[in-house]
């Protein structure tokens, strides 16, 4: 009689228990002595028992398969190093009946011809099963527990890394230079609103090492802005918890993130990202049927040409290289007005002071829809008692109310914080302006892109020699000398001609009438903030 020994033991078992595949061994190969039963090989396995998905066992299961009567039996030492489950042991003794080999555990030995001894074998193989299972509930109640208390129970996410604690515990720790990264990103996409794609080639520039729907998840994690989720699990439904570990964004830039990915406050704009001599595209319309040009290159025989142009049928054709070097031009006639930037940045600073004092308004506002929240979940606390709605209604009322709640105190938690001093941020910017040919020229093309759209709401429409636009940033027309009002000299002589003409219509529609606008305003959310320099 041949037989097949078969020794496994799990890490966790050999570490807890002092299970050894040498003790093994040795008792099995007694036994075979004192049977004078032949041993053909020993197999090692150091794999769970939860299933047979074991590559020792599954080569062994596929020789015995593949040859008949290579062995008369399988031996082991007690049935839970045969199996911890006790539907696919019964399974998998079947299968190795049918192909005329026994399996055999020497210490719990059982004639399972005799159909009572089954019964036994139900005791032995269950047994370790309920073991393991109450080791996993004991596991996932502690982990969840410790999720409530704040902690973070997986690997760190990027961003972080794992640290523990000189009592033990565990915690993660912000890590550099990821942490700056991903919250240049969340500030970028909030300030922004551009494609998450293009997002994602800067910060794989700028050395953040995961790929597409890794950033996905980094932009949808809770984590970031110090919260930690946690998943349903029975009665208790998800819930997102306040984490002990330091975060890296606020709760408010989150909020304002999430509603932009969830299309709440989306607003698709000209792409950022293009090729450097083709910064305009995109900015210029065709002077013949006013549509977008577009841009491209043309392989010539040691060099690529860039050229602007229209789509079919139009033939609007302009080289790039003269194009921007116009345009540049046309920026290095733009004249600070004297004394209007600094006149636009002390009204710039009055009114923000103004909001500023006014935001104890706000804050009491916020105050008292929080309160009014709370009171909407305390009457769905009263319906549920009263059984006039079911348990599931009434988590799913609680979320939606405690989110909304969650979104609010962040926005409170932005508002009583210290007032930075904005002086030196409107001066920046005014400075900036101020020499805008010599800040065009050192920017990437990206926020070469963002200057343009800033200054110019409406696209320009290039006829080969000269740039016109609609419409250019209030803020602009008056800090130079462009526009109407700011072009006359007192002696009745014109300033030198600058070839932008803010007051151009489009072919088709009626001349546009200016209107009294509001000056202060549009520089503030349309100069100042979308550039960062």
């Amino acid at each position: 009689m041949k037989a097949d020994l078969y020794i496994r033991v799990s890490t966790d078992e050999q570490a807890e228990k002092g299970y050894s595949q040498r003790d093994q061994e040795e008792r099995l190969r007694k036994y075979c002595d004192f049977k004078k039963i032949l041993i053909r090989k020993v197999i090692y396995e150091d794999y769970s028992a939860k299933s047979f998905n074991r590559p020792a066992w599954k080569q062994f299961l596929a020789e015995i398969m593949s040859r008949k009567k290579l062995v008369d039996l399988v031996l082991f030492t007690k049935w839970d190093r045969f199996s911890r489950n006790a539907a696919d042991a019964f399974q998998m003794i079947k299968t190795l009946r049918r192909y005329n080999v026994e399996p055999c555990a020497i210490e719990q030995p059982l004639d399972l011809d005799i159909p009572e001894n089954k019964i036994m074998l139900g005791i032995y193989l269950t047994a370790p099963e309920v073991e393991n299972d109450r080791r996993s509930l004991n596991v996932r109640y502690g982990m969840r527990r410790a999720v409530k208390e704040g902690r973070w129970m997986n690997g760190a996410p990027l961003g972080y890394i794992n640290r523990t604690a000189p009592d033990g515990k565990k915690y993660i720790e912000i890590e550099q230079p990821y942490a700056d990264i991903i919250k240049w990103a969340f500030e970028t996409l909030a300030q922004r609103q551009i494609y998450v794609e293009h997002l994602f080639k800067e910060v794989k520039e700028k050395g953040l090492p995961c790929g597409k729907n890794h950033f996905w998840n980094i932009l949808r994690n809770p984590v970031y802005c110090g919260k930690i989720f946690l998943k349903a699990y029975k009665d208790e439904p998800d819930a997102i918890l306040k984490g002990n570990h330091e975060p890296i964004i606020s709760e408010s830039l989150f909020h304002e993130v999430q509603d932009y990915l969830n299309n709440k406050k989306k607003k698709f704009k000209t792409s950022d990202t293009c090729h450097p001599d083709l910064v305009l595209r995109g900015y210029l319309l065709c002077p013949n049927c006013q549509k977008p040009l577009t841009g491209s290159a043309s392989r010539g025989r040691k060099l690529r040409y860039y050229y602007y142009h229209c789509i079919a049928p139009c033939k609007a054709r302009f080289k790039a290289e003269d194009t921007n070097r116009l345009f540049l031009q046309q920026l290095v006639k733009f004249n600070p007005h004297r004394g209007m930037s600094e006149l636009y940045a002390e009204v710039i600073h009055s009114i923000y002071k103004k909001q500023e004092a006014n935001s104890g308004d706000g804050f009491r506002e916020l105050k008292l829809q929080v309160e009014e929240l709370q009171e909407k979940i305390s009457k769905g606390r009263e319906k549920f008692i009263s059984d006039e709605i079911t348990r599931q209604d009434y988590h799913e009322y609680k979320k939606k109310y405690e989110d909304q709640i969650d979104r609010i105190e962040s926005q409170l938690f932005e508002l009583s914080k210290n007032r930075v001093d904005i002086k030196p941020l409107i001066k920046k910017a005014v400075d900036n302006l101020s020499r805008l040919a010599e800040t065009y020229r050192i920017l990437d093309t990206a926020k070469k892109r963002r200057l343009i759209g800033s200054i110019f709401p409406e696209k320009m429409t290039f006829d080969g020699k000269i740039f016109r636009t609609t419409r250019m940033n209030e803020a602009v027309e008056l800090i130079f000398n462009v526009g109407k009002g700011l072009r006359q000299k007192k002696s009745g002589q014109n300033d030198e001609k600058i070839d932008l003409s803010t007051y151009v219509a489009r072919p088709g529609f009626e001349p546009r009438h200016t209107e009294p606008k509001s000056v202060v305003l549009p520089l503030y959310y349309r100069a100042i903030r979308p550039i960062h320099f």
